[in-house]
């Protein structure tokens, strides 16, 4: 039996985080010194207390820990994954962060009315259409819908017969869940699956637009453009849904 000092020493775990995992019912010592309350461990502990090191530094906290403890090896691969999933969505959502930080940059040091966006309008007809709809996690989530769509697309070889375009659904700008539908325009319509369908899309009699360039942040330059052109025409009025071609995307462009 090792007193908790020495057993820290071995174990490289401090004393602090021994009686703290005693507090918390972990790792119990595996005796009690009766005559003076010294914490006495066993090296057959040493198996727990290392399980109980990578499971903390793979991101889980007291509690589920407790939990990974009284389950099965099956149980906690599933556990872990669970936590690897959070782990995945938290860096995605810091790394959105540092995309925001760089737009904020880049108008701060000028980047504003670096683009001129002209307002047509015009008439859109209907199209036949290879579609992919779906409700995505945010805005961001499109780029792996367009991708999704174009690796389909080169498997089944299909002949493309214009610009692909998005059509968004909501009837106003939502943070979460998003409705998006990807549309590839083609010559013939084939047999429907259950992620992608052929549809002729709806004609629309007029239609404002203007063209983007560059990066896909410069989107909302385009939009701020919009905003400005419906409070000088105001014979104009906002009608759903919102489309935008992609004129270069992942299938013919690999400069974002």
């Amino acid at each position: 039996m090792f007193r908790i000092g020495e057993f820290s020493r071995l174990t490289q775990v401090s004393i602090r985080m021994l009686r703290y995992y005693d507090e918390v019912g972990i790792l119990k010592p595996a005796e009690v010194d009766k005559w003076t309350g010294h914490r006495l461990y066993s090296v057959e502990q040493i198996p727990r207390l290392n399980k109980i090191l990578y499971l903390r530094d793979s991101g889980l906290n007291i509690s589920e820990i407790a939990l990974a403890l009284k389950t099965d090896d099956q149980s906690l691969l599933t556990q872990l994954d669970k936590k690897r999933l959070e782990i995945e969505c938290a860096i995605q959502a810091e790394q959105e962060k540092l995309k925001k930080i760089e737009l904020a940059k880049s108008e701060l040091q000028g980047g504003k009315g670096e683009y001129h966006y002209n307002i047509s309008v015009k008439s859109i007809p209907e199209y036949q259409v290879l579609s992919l709809r779906r409700v995505v996690p945010t805005y961001y989530s499109e780029g792996d819908l367009w991708n999704e769509l174009s690796a389909f697309t080169s498997t089944r070889k299909m002949e493309i017969t214009g610009n692909a375009f998005s059509i968004y659904h909501d009837t106003e700008f939502r943070e979460q869940n998003v409705d998006i539908e990807l549309c590839i325009p083609v010559k013939k319509a084939g047999q429907n699956t259950s992620l992608f369908c052929f549809r002729m899309t709806e004609p629309v009699p007029t239609m404002a637009c203007t063209m983007v360039y560059g990066d896909f942040s410069n989107i909302k330059g385009g939009y701020l453009a919009f905003a400005e052109w419906l409070q000088k025409n105001s014979a104009y009025q906002m009608s759903n849904p919102m489309r935008q071609i992609v004129h270069r995307g992942p299938w013919n462009e690999n400069n974002p």
